[in-house]
């Protein structure tokens, strides 16, 4: 008897010890600021474009990927903008969702980072506060400024995988992008998107990656003809269904923001837009509509939609829209990027627009996409 005893003994130290390596590497979550070493082939070609902002819809341009390989100073910040997570946080969020334990990148060389640290010696309270951007995440965006899709695209997803984290990734070249506003362009043919599309799911492989395909793709289908408008809808069906052929990719698709597009209209978009076999779809993305708008919104249309889940873009939101979507004065930063919404069919608040790239030449802003120091700084001191 003695020896059960022992030996059920000895088993349940084990057991202990088990669970406490698995605790202790569970707690070991963080994502490492490794300098980004894969950017500087497509520099040459890809910094000095344009990179487009989007019209009405507030949706926004994606910069070039930065070209520095400075790592981000470590100034100290106090700046109490709205708290809803770490800038990388680990989360449980429902079974088969792509951010069940995930993390975000925080890119050690963003254009925040960068400005902290030409700020430090002449503006070293500016440079504080700019922690608050540099700290957080932002999604990257992909478009027809990058020379080499497949390359440019392989070498993000490995630079955000090998730190731990989980790439959130912006497909942005559907052709008549934006309707001839600020962000006009995209691939110049229905071939030439779906072969783009090819190269972009390619080049993830079956990495974990989200999707956000198309920002106002749907929400401008009004400026096309009707059969720009069939032709488009088709394009994003088989986007989507590109994208889907690997297990790990997830797609939302954009479907505007809470005062664009009516919920019934949206959803017959979506619908023929292949929502059914997307994982969910995005909203807000670049624009300024708060929390509570784009979640009522939201839910109306994933009921419209088969229960669809959906994700919201908090970067400029804090203080909701004053009615403009072009560089509006006096907006805040909003949610940080969490997974821990409140909401079940709210799977994440990210930051898809990066703070502090202008949404174009208007209000005094710089080119589409240009990093504007003087805005990211009134975003941060507005949430305050």
């Amino acid at each position: 008897m003695k020896c059960w005893v022992l030996i059920f003994g000895i088993l349940l130290l084990a057991g202990c010890s088990t669970l406490r390596v698995a605790d202790s590497t569970q707690e070991e979550g963080s994502v490492s600021e490794s300098p980004e070493d894969d950017l500087s082939d497509d520099l040459s070609e890809d910094s000095s474009t344009d990179v487009p902002t989007s019209d009405e819809g507030g949706n926004a341009d994606p910069s070039p990927e930065p070209a520095s390989e400075v790592p981000v100073s470590e100034v100290s910040s106090e700046v109490p903008v709205e708290e809803a997570s770490s800038p990388v946080e680990a989360a449980a969020v429902m079974a088969g969702s792509p951010f069940l334990n995930a993390t975000f990148y925080v890119d050690p060389n963003s254009d925040a980072a960068e400005q902290i640290i030409a700020w430090q010696e002449t503006m070293p309270e500016d440079a504080v506060l700019l922690e608050a951007i540099a700290s957080q995440s932002s999604a990257n965006w992909f478009g027809d400024w990058n020379s080499d899709i497949a390359a440019s695209v392989n070498r993000k997803v490995t630079t955000i995988t090998n730190a731990g984290a989980l790439p959130v990734l912006v497909a942005y070249n559907i052709p008549n992008r934006d309707c001839g506003g600020y962000s006009a362009g995209g691939s110049a043919d229905s071939a030439a998107y779906l072969d783009w599309i090819e190269a972009f799911a390619g080049a993830i492989g079956e990495r974990a990656a989200v999707i956000v395909l198309e920002p106002d793709a749907l929400g401008l289908v009004s400026c096309l003809s009707e059969a720009d408008t069939a032709i488009r809808y088709s394009l994003l069906q088989q986007a989507v269904e590109i994208f889907k052929a690997y297990a790990q990719t997830y797609v939302y698709i954009d479907a505007g923001h809470s005062n664009w597009v009516e919920a019934a209209e949206m959803a017959s978009s979506l619908t023929q837009a292949g929502i059914a076999e997307a994982d969910g779809f995005a909203l807000n993305v670049s624009n300024f509509y708060t929390n509570d708008e784009n979640i009522a919104y939201g839910e109306e249309l994933s009921a419209l939609v088969g229960d669809k889940h959906f994700i919201i873009d908090t970067s400029r939101n804090g203080l909701g829209s004053n009615g403009e979507w072009c560089n509006p004065d006096g907006r805040a930063l909003g949610t940080n990027p969490t997974t821990e919404t409140g909401n079940d069919l709210v799977d994440a608040f990210l930051w898809i627009k990066p703070p502090g790239e202008s949404d174009g030449t208007c209000n005094g802003g710089p080119d589409d996409g240009g990093w504007w120091a003087e805005y990211a700084l009134g975003l941060v001191e507005n949430a305050l």
